[in-house]
């Protein structure tokens, strides 16, 4: 392995993992896993697909990379490079994974994120692996968060009304891929359609007055969230009100998300702030989000959730109110929440939850 510090950390979580749990080695056959352990190297070719076109199987004493003679190339030559791994390459007819498994650690325990024969299924263990970002990490998500709400803000000031949804759509994923960032997912939702829908895929429908952008941009296998309301003309005063009470939940969402705090206790603070805003049941109709980072959404937040924040975890909280949402990317650390998401020229305001002042993006009006 090289000697960067980054796969060195990785390398020694893996190893804690292994001896923690009895396993001879891990197989990471997921594309969100394979970008954590290289530090970005992207082996996906379909976006939407979990499974990634080369594997890595990590044993205490290294990692080989596994693939076929199609993919090899380019990931030898654009995601590995300098990372010195070993390789097990096979012709694309005889590349199916669990086979060179047993090939490559026969009589082995072995763990792995895919539900494969002859291995261990271990996903939810293998995702804590992630939790804390390395600093390497923290400086690559921080200059992405700055790329992501930079194009979701240059989107919000290029659309117009009369628009299609898919049009929106396009301005919006442009923006990101003309910074190298892949939106793997764009919900666009206008007027009606932004009352009626929590998760809107863009249609024919036309811009009048009020849209919603949804993005979560990936790069380096690391992926940031966040929304924007644009509004055409005076904002009515029920928009508005709506905002304003979903900016201050999400504020108490981000204020309570310190180091250490149980991520069910966080939720409830939530909840409580819904409450206090004179909505008390909205939090039924959508998911609140949770802990990100190399997944959307490593798993959605519940009050039963017994996980503590780690040091610089990232987070993506994302309350709603009908016709209304407030989300951004967020980073645990020792200083308290960083939001390195915003957008630059799109409005915030300070809204204060829990003895702190946190600014939440408003609504862009137009």
């Amino acid at each position: 392995m090289t000697n960067s510090p980054e796969l060195a950390e990785k390398q020694r979580r893996v190893t804690a993992f292994l001896d923690a749990n009895g396993f001879d080695g891990l197989l990471l056959g997921r594309s969100d896993n394979f970008a954590w352990f290289t530090g970005g190297g992207e082996c996906h070719v379909n976006m939407a697909a979990e499974a990634g076109v080369g594997a890595l199987l990590v044993r205490r004493d290294g990692a080989t990379l596994i693939t076929n003679n199609v993919e090899r190339p380019r990931l030898a030559d654009e995601e590995m490079d300098g990372l010195g791994l070993a390789e097990e390459i096979r012709p694309w007819w005889q590349d199916d994974l669990g086979p060179i498994v047993q090939h490559l650690a026969p009589g082995q325990r072995i763990a792995s994120d895919t539900d494969l024969a002859g291995v261990t299924f271990a996903a939810p263990g293998i995702a804590r692996l992630r939790c804390s970002l390395t600093p390497e990490e923290v400086a690559r998500y921080r200059a992405l968060g700055a790329a992501v709400g930079e194009a979701i803000g240059e989107a919000c000031v290029t659309i117009e009304p009369g628009m299609t949804e898919h049009e929106a759509a396009a301005a919006l994923a442009d923006e990101h891929f003309r910074r190298g960032i892949q939106p793997i997912v764009v919900l666009i939702a206008a007027d009606d359609r932004l009352r009626k829908y929590r998760h809107p895929i863009p249609t024919a429908n036309k811009i009048k007055r009020a849209v919603m952008l949804v993005v979560c941009g990936r790069s380096g296998g690391l992926i940031v969230s966040a929304t924007r309301i644009v509004h055409f003309g005076t904002v009515p005063s029920a928009l508005t009100k709506k905002h304003e009470a979903v900016m201050a939940v999400d504020a108490a969402f981000i204020t309570a998300t310190a180091i250490g705090a149980r991520i069910g206790d966080i939720f409830t603070k939530g909840l409580e702030a819904y409450a206090a805003q004179g909505y008390p049941e909205e939090w039924q109709l959508h998911h609140q989000g949770g802990p990100t980072g190399y997944a959307a959404r490593d798993y959605r937040a519940i009050e039963s959730t017994d996980d503590l924040v780690q040091p610089y975890q990232a987070f993506a909280w994302n309350p709603s109110i009908a016709g209304a949402k407030s989300e951004d990317t967020i980073i645990a650390t020792p200083a308290g929440p960083e939001i390195i998401s915003l957008s630059p020229g799109i409005p915030t305001k300070e809204i204060a939850a829990g003895g702190i002042l946190v600014r939440r993006s408003d609504i862009v009006v137009r």
